[in-house]
């Protein structure tokens, strides 16, 4: 036997003790049992990398050769483990699934590096853990040394034929579940595997150059664009270090490979996190981002998809779900999408929204449970509307299900016009007032704004920015709520004092930011959202599409739009530049607004 990646028992303790506890995760419970298993796998290109995984697998009480059930699988989200995936297996072992949850490659006592989600290694992991699923022998095994076999799997559903309509060798009925890094890597081996019948990304990203450097202004592709954004700066430099200490000095010493170059993480992610730092991902980066993103590869998804992507997420926004929500459509792939209230930059859901306890009482829970029963065990239950969006503003009881609204498509709003008009904001193009407001970008792409650093914005920190450093209309205060459901969009002109030459390294960076100011005057950032800009030509009018939000400006509210030099959580444009922003009727910032409810 060839041997494998062995991955050292004290940096599997290591991460155990960083990560939550849970009693009686070694033991059986009533209704199923677990077991830790390891898995030998072999990625890359050309099939030669060996790797380690190790998993949960969870078995329900009656499964047999005689009485098989259906499967799902599911990893872990960036830097957790399996074990951070008690609360996702629990619920589905008890409703008659087999569960196997496992820490992804570079992670929770998993092998090698970190691979991004790349399809040729996370993808062709996943799909040998399809294979041990469908009863292929010689993958699994008790011990990490594998000299103990575990027997090939016999109690899970098997399909005649995969989504592809070809019969394949040990092809369970299978179906995937995981948010953020386990969501993308879902769709990386749907892409290489038409064995996996329906999945279920969670807040996870589209194009992860867009999730990383995004530039709003002018997509060509989805969230696509041709022209680099502005830097993530702490998403990006936290991923960093996370990936990095993830592996501890006992991991390290057990496998000295994964701190070679880049430690735990691929050389290419640490340089484009230099580059970006240093001011914007080159081309060779924003390929490295892509080939590891579902825009890449979305025509090779045949699996039935229901996207869940959060409305308090400043990593992975609405738009990017939204992209993926059209691609899937476009081609004909069954897909349904869920806006749900939280996401990276707000963890907690609302109250009946997602909980392990009693989850068929729980919005997202039932749903999730309904589409894999549809797809998994052939129920002729619904699998909800089109499209679903949380409504914060609706009072309710238990179930989330009335703060609710559904429709059969996303573009649920229409559009509203707002015109600049001297400081303020107008809906009558022709009351909108001459005006000039000037401003100045941060030297050498310097942050200009005191708001929390987007991980931790739960946390209360004023958010404000330095004088002359930004421009704002603000609109008269409302008379009505008024509901905004889907991306803003916003049509301008700026002149600067100097035309750029061009270049990248010469191009004007500005950020666009959408508040409600309270009666009180405080200003809230919705959704923690921003919208960079990165301009090479001032002079041509500017397209710029905000990250979609679900909100109420809500009587006596006023609405505002911001347009900065810089901020505290990007990396501003390196040279300086003052800005000048008139006001009149073609300046217009528009609004998908929806009927109050």
């Amino acid at each position: 036997m060839i041997r494998r990646t062995r991955i050292a028992v004290l940096a599997v303790a290591a991460t155990l003790a960083a990560a939550p506890v849970y009693p009686g995760l070694a033991s059986a419970a009533p209704g199923f049992t677990k077991q830790t298993l390891n898995f030998a796998v072999f990625i890359g290109p050309d099939d030669n990398v060996a790797c380690n995984i190790v998993g949960d697998l969870y078995l329900p009480d009656g499964a047999s050769a005689t009485s098989r059930v259906p499967a799902v699988l599911t990893t872990s989200g960036f830097a957790k483990s399996k074990n951070d995936l008690v609360d996702t297996a629990e619920p589905l072992v008890r409703e008659g699934y087999a569960v196997l949850a496992y820490s992804p490659l570079g992670f929770g006592g998993s092998g090698c590096k970190v691979t991004m989600d790349d399809p040729d290694f996370d993808g062709k992991a996943a799909s040998q853990l399809v294979s041990f699923l469908g009863g292929a022998p010689g993958i699994a095994f008790r011990d990490n040394a594998y000299r103990e076999p575990f027997p090939a799997l016999d109690v899970v559903a098997r399909d005649s034929t995969a989504v592809d309509g070809i019969k394949h060798a040990n092809d369970p009925r299978v179906g995937m579940i995981g948010s953020s890094y386990g969501g993308q890597v879902q769709f990386a081996a749907a892409a290489l595997d038409p064995r996996i019948d329906a999945i279920v990304p969670m807040i996870t990203w589209n194009d992860q150059s867009y999730s990383l450097a995004p530039n709003n202004a002018g997509p060509s592709t989805g969230v696509s664009t041709t022209i680099p954004g502005a830097m993530k700066l702490t998403w990006a430099a936290g991923l960093g270090v996370l990936g990095a200490i993830n592996p501890g000095p006992a991991g390290y010493a057990e496998e000295p490979s994964r701190a070679l170059g880049c430690p735990n993480l691929p050389t290419e992610l640490c340089a484009m996190i230099s580059a970006g730092i240093a001011g914007y991902p080159s081309a060779t980066d924003i390929g490295y981002l892509r080939n590891n993103s579902v825009t890449t590869y979305i025509d090779k998804i045949r699996a039935p998809v229901l996207l869940v992507q959060g409305q308090k997420d400043s990593l992975f926004d609405l738009n990017e779900a939204r992209a993926t929500y059209d691609a899937l459509k476009r081609q004909g792939t069954e897909v349904k999408m869920i806006w749900q209230s939280w996401g990276h930059s707000d963890t907690v859901p609302a109250p009946g929204e997602y909980s392990a306890v009693d989850p068929r009482n729980n919005y997202e829970n039932s749903r999730i449970l309904d589409w894999f029963d549809h797809h998994l065990k052939d129920s002729a239950v619904s699998t909800g509307p089109e499209f679903a969006y949380f409504r914060g503003w609706v009072n309710y009881a238990g179930n989330a299900y009335p703060a609710y609204a559904s429709a059969s498509d996303p573009d649920v709003g229409t559009p509203q016009s707002f015109h600049l008009s001297g400081a303020g904001l107008t809906t009558q193009a022709d009351a909108a007032a001459p005006g000039l407001q000037t401003f100045a970008t941060g030297p050498a792409g310097l942050p200009t704004s005191s708001r929390p650093p987007d991980p931790l914005s739960r946390i209360a920190l004023p958010d404000m920015s330095i004088p002359g450093t930004f421009a704002r209309w603000t609109g008269a205060p409302q008379t009505e709520p008024m509901d905004v459901v889907g991306a803003p969009k916003l049509d301008i002109v700026v002149s600067t004092d100097r035309p750029p030459n061009g270049s990248l390294d010469d191009s004007l960076v500005v950020f666009a930011k959408l508040y409600d100011i309270a009666p009180n005057g405080v200003a809230d950032l919705i959704g923690d959202l921003v919208a960079p800009a990165r301009i090479v030509d001032p002079s041509k009018p500017i397209a710029i599409t905000m990250p979609a939000i679900v909100h109420r400006f809500d009587t006596g509210h006023r609405l505002a739009l911001d347009i900065a030099g810089g901020d505290l959580n990007y990396r501003g444009g390196l040279v300086s530049y003052r800005v000048s922003i008139a006001s009149g009727p073609d300046q217009v910032l528009t609004l998908p607004v929806v009927a109050a409810s």
